[in-house]
């Protein structure tokens, strides 16, 4: 197994901004450690050789992300910091502070603002000054993780942060902004190859299923909380199967708060199967470690343990691998977790 990381994330850091009044524990939860953490107990372990992506260009971002969101991502602070020019200090981050009501066409209005409010739909994606490399890094570990095991076979991991699942074409939230998961699913897809994805994640995949949901070329599964009672709300449910050609790619199994091992593992059999049957040339697997039973931004019961079952039932299927990290939040177990869940790929 290799591993692709790139340390750009570090750049990206929402503790320095103050939490907002009534916003949830999760709001700081997404910070420079988590990755680090990983990183260090795979070179402590010796589990994974660990290199720096090569550069593939914004081409493989274009080919799942609109332009617009994607000028919005690269330029939207420096933009705000053009706003404040005249200030006694840069402005922390670009949140926006007005969310747009999708009933209608883009927004003719030029301004920063509306624009910030028609990509972005929470406030847990603050454009930092060092965002946008942390994000085109972490996008380059995903393609470079497909592009590895395109070539070479075996088990690539993306090493990503920020994670990216919960951003769709031109849409971002979610601590997401570009996604990671859809990036390598795209870039293999445009192959020829026929791709599965399966989400492991704590939250619905969201921006993945609305990136597929035409599709009948990638099959997407998640595995999640349902979003009757837990972000992101407003997609995730079992009847969401597809439309179009892409009726039928389109599994979602959302599962009851304080799911225990041994209900997860029996809906990951479901899962498991349905790719089986689907047979595909690769697996990209979106794994989030805020299913752990500590975790602050989660709510299933599982433990240290259950990942290493995990990662059985998926390597079962005996196809070439990609291993996307999305979330993942109980930094004092997150080494163990990762760990665990890696192992058996290793």
């Amino acid at each position: 197994m290799i591993t692709y990381y790139s340390p750009t994330h570090l750049q990206h850091d929402p503790n320095q901004l103050s939490q907002p009044a009534g916003a949830s524990p999760a709001y700081s939860s997404e910070v420079p450690a988590r990755a680090e953490i990983i990183r260090s107990a795979l070179e402590t372990n010796r589990l994974s050789a660990i290199i720096a992506p090569p550069d593939r260009g914004c081409e493989p971002l274009r080919a799942v992300h609109t332009h617009a969101l994607l000028d919005l991502l690269e330029h939207g602070y420096d933009d705000l910091t053009a706003l404040h020019r005249n200030a006694a200090a840069r402005p922390l981050a670009a949140i926006p502070e007005t969310y747009a009501v999708r009933t209608g066409d883009a927004p003719r209005s030029t301004s920063l603002w509306a624009k910030l409010g028609w990509h972005c739909y929470d406030t847990s994606a603050p454009l930092l000054a060092g965002s946008w490399d942390a994000i085109y890094w972490s996008a380059q570990c995903a393609v470079a993780a497909a592009a590895h095991v395109y070539d070479q076979g075996g088990v690539a991991y993306a090493l990503c942060r920020p994670p990216g699942h919960h951003a769709s074409a031109d849409l971002y939230g979610g601590f997401c902004y570009v996604n990671n998961t859809a990036l390598a699913a795209q870039w293999l897809a445009a192959q020829r190859m026929r791709v599965a994805v399966v989400d492991v994640d704590y939250h619905h995949g969201n921006g993945t299923q609305e990136i597929f949901y035409l599709r009948n070329d990638v099959l997407t599964l998640s595995l999640h909380v349902d979003p009757d009672v837990d972000y992101p709300y407003y997609w995730g449910y079992a009847d969401e199967t597809g439309q179009g050609y892409g009726a039928g790619y389109n599994v979602n199994l959302p599962l009851p708060k304080h799911t225990d091992e041994v209900d997860y593992l029996a809906a990951l059999r479901q899962a498991v199967d349905r790719v089986r049957d689907y047979a595909p040339d690769v697996l990209i697997v979106a794994v989030g470690f805020d299913t752990y039973i500590d975790d602050p931004v989660g709510g299933f019961r599982l433990t240290t343990v259950t990942y290493p079952r995990i990662a059985e039932q998926l390597a079962s299927l005996h196809k070439p691998t990609v291993i996307v990290q999305e979330g993942g939040y109980a930094r004092h177990a997150l080494a163990a977790n990762a760990l665990a869940f890696l192992a058996p790929f290793a």
